[in-house]
């Protein structure tokens, strides 16, 4: 699930993208991405949940993130290898003590409403994002910002509190114009697609930028709509009767259905998936309890029994998709025992078991899936498990804004920089909704993102990662594969070590 702005995918898994009935406008098939020459050339994406914010700074869905990504750009871009590349930024250039970063704009880049993207628009994106505005910073990652100039109308200067080896992967940030306030309802970026509407629940709906700076990048498609279509099944159903050109994470028994029908792409996603453990409630604010519940979950039979063997197990929160900076070995570090469970539980006054109550956003069957093996495997230990399922939007909330849970299933989206997967455990990190709490840890997360050593900054990040296994902050479960399936004819879809749906990577070839 694929949270915000960190982002957050609570909806992510072999099935991350999980109908109500068909929307009915643009799903006639002479309108799709095989449209005949003189009708529009739509593309239709399946998606499980409805857009949680059209501004790309308080959204906090990832798959919202992917659909909009379309529609701004930032100073850099990352490459399918997960290597930054240039965007609007043209060229930039980090002083010496890492403090300094100049970045050079390119020329003549126009917003959708026609005005030229200039560096006014860096310094207000950047500004509402670090809190120099005189608002609550929207990021973490630019909160570290001391000053941001634009000496001229193509050059950006930003000085940093401090060395933050973090911060060059966050110029990935969408860049907005200065002084409009309508990114909610009607946003406004300078990617290859613009915003044309959203219809709650039903879907949302892009269309071409023929202006696009990037020429040999504008996309082969007039149109896309993002179709809104929370059950799997219905999904698979879709495609099959040629209403929808793409469905990403579609379920194992989907692509049984849909068999050599289609084209696929798949493969690991640089995520999390985990249950999540509220560190401060009882009696999950006990160590032992947390020990316990780790060694009764068999990771293996969740990967076998709902991921369908397409998942990388874990055993802290960190894929090894970041091999540099992961942490190899602790997958194994709780290996599934009874009755050590047991006895952990009852040195912790908890020999009878307990209730336990599993918060489950119901828009990703991937999860529910998850949660149900979870419920059979903390009964072997007395721990009774009841599933509560709520809306995605509701768990937003609920779970992720107001902490107010006791467990859940979600899955933490990839990131860039290690800096990104691991700050989110810091104590005092506002999104640290599984209140982890260890002076060491964020002593740790400190010294690893201030250093300019490579080696002693993967050092200092996988000791973080062995901390959060030893303290059983959460019970990490896998990185699962994603597929993505796409009617026959469509080619080009790419994986990339953060989910986004670049649109301009698909081509129709017949």
């Amino acid at each position: 699930m694929m949270v915000i702005a960190f982002v957050l995918a609570a909806c992510s898994g072999s099935n991350t993208s999980d109908t109500g009935e068909a929307v009915q406008e643009g799903n006639n098939p002479t309108e799709s991405a095989n449209s005949q020459p003189g009708t529009e050339n739509v593309l239709r994406i399946a998606m499980s949940t409805e857009v949680d914010n059209l501004d790309p700074y308080i959204s906090a869905a990832t798959d919202t993130q992917s659909m909009m990504d379309n529609v701004f750009d930032g100073l850099l871009d990352t490459d399918e290898s997960g290597k930054l590349v240039p965007a609007i930024a043209e060229d930039y250039e980090i002083s010496e003590d890492g403090l300094t970063y100049t970045f050079q704009l390119k020329e003549g880049i126009l917003f959708h409403d026609g005005s030229e993207l200039i560096s006014e628009d860096v310094v207000y994106s950047y500004e509402r994002l670090s809190g120099l505005n005189g608002e609550e910073p929207l990021s973490s990652q630019f909160a570290g910002i001391e000053n941001i100039e634009a000496p001229s109308d193509y050059e950006v200067v930003i000085t940093l509190k401090e060395n933050n080896s973090a911060f060059l992967a966050a110029n990935i940030r969408p860049i907005l114009p200065a002084g409009y306030e309508e990114q909610s309802t009607s946003p406004i970026g300078a990617g290859p697609f613009k915003f044309e509407e959203y219809q709650a629940g039903q879907q949302l709906t892009l269309v071409k930028n023929e202006d696009y700076y990037m020429q040999d990048k504008v996309p082969p498609f007039d149109k896309v709509q993002f179709i809104v279509m929370p059950d799997p099944e219905s999904a698979v159903l879709a495609m099959q009767a040629g209403e929808i050109d793409v469905i990403p994470g579609v379920t194992p028994q989907g692509m049984m259905q849909l068999g050599e029908s289609v084209n696929t792409v798949s493969g690991p996603q640089n995520m999390v998936q985990l249950m999540a453990l509220n560190n401060e409630v009882e009696p999950l604010d006990d160590v032992n309890v947390r020990k316990a519940i780790n060694l009764a979950i068999d990771k293996d039979m969740i990967i076998e029994t709902v991921a369908d063997g397409m998942g990388t197990k874990l055993g802290s929160n960190f894929s090894p998709a970041m091999d540099f900076y992961y942490e190899a070995g602790l997958e194994d570090y709780y290996q599934p025992n009874i009755e050590e469970a047991k006895a952990l539980l009852a040195d912790a006054g908890y020999a009878d078991g307990f209730d336990l109550e599993l918060t489950v956003p119901s828009d990703y069957q991937f999860h529910v899936d998850t949660a149900q093996v979870v419920v059979e495997q903390l009964s072997q230990i007395g721990i009774n498990v009841e599933i509560k399922l709520i809306e995605f939007s509701s768990w937003l909330e609920t779970v992720y804004q107001d902490a107010q849970y006791e467990s859940t299933i979600v899955s933490f989206t990839g990131k860039l920089d290690p800096y990104e997967v691991l700050v989110r455990y810091i104590s005092d990190y506002q999104s640290n909704f599984v209140n982890y709490n260890n002076p060491e840890y964020d002593a740790l997360i400190e010294q690893a993102v201030a250093s300019t050593d490579e080696n002693e900054m993967a050092d200092l990040y996988k000791q973080a990662q062995r901390l959060l296994t030893e303290d059983a902050a959460s019970v990490y479960i896998m990185d699962p594969d994603r597929t993505y399936a796409l009617r026959s004819g469509l080619e080009g879809w790419k994986m990339y070590p953060i989910q986004k749906f670049n649109l301009e990577d698909i081509r129709v070839t017949e």
